[in-house]
């Protein structure tokens, strides 16, 4: 019998090895990817950043269940987006310069995923130019800017300018997204839609795919 807590528990208590083998069980006995997912993995990270929020856990805590999660991902991820739906689009994202926090990145990369999205993680502290080169390099659909410093949020304003000022910003749409982001500021920086969390960001992910 699969237990989705017993995943979650072991997200929250940052043990990789037990994820992984807990996920590897669950495959085996042929639960979906998407239910180890949505049930058991993203349970986990959404618990462990609660209880940062509440400062119960630190940054070590975050680090850990954010390792035991990539554990679990090795064995999720080949298989992710291959359960008969055709491949969304292409998201690029990235923590924006001076913001080394990603479990909020993270767990909209994993939401993507399991909706049928190919996602190239550029990691965490990355500035405008570097997320301009990869605009420029690749052919992505989507760029998603995660802030979840409010000190931060000004570099991902300045990554839409450097994006405008290279001649990319038509190239791509860009969704922002992040603790202390809101609908109204996400406007008002020339973005084109914001996601306050990983649920909402696969949907408006498709929400501007269907509408370009």
């Amino acid at each position: 019998m699969v237990s989705f807590e017993a995943i979650t528990k072991a997200v929250t208590s940052g043990d990789g090895n037990l994820a992984y083998e807990l996920t590897k069980s669950a495959l085996d006995a042929d639960v979906s990817p998407n239910d180890i997912l949505d049930k058991g993995l993203i349970p986990g990270l959404q618990e462990v950043g609660d209880q940062f929020e509440s400062g119960d856990f630190f940054l070590p805590e975050l680090i850990v269940a954010g390792d035991a999660v990539s554990k679990a991902l090795e064995l999720l991820d080949p298989i992710l987006g291959k359960e008969g739906a055709a491949t969304k689009g292409k998201f690029l994202i990235g923590t924006v310069k001076g913001d080394i926090h990603d479990l909020g990145k993270n767990i909209v990369i994993m939401m993507l995923k399991g909706n049928g999205w190919k996602v190239t993680d550029l990691g965490v502290d990355i500035s405008p130019d570097e997320f301009c080169t990869a605009v420029a390099e690749g052919d992505y659909d989507v760029l998603g800017l995660s802030s979840l410093l409010t000190m931060t949020m000004p570099n991902a304003a300045q990554t839409i300018e450097a994006l405008k000022a290279k001649g990319l910003r038509d190239k791509i749409k860009v969704m922002v997204g992040g603790a202390p982001t809101k609908a109204e500021w996400a406007q008002k920086i020339g973005a084109d839609a914001h996601a306050k969390d990983g649920p909402s960001a696969a949907r408006v992910a498709a929400e501007l795919i269907a509408n370009a």
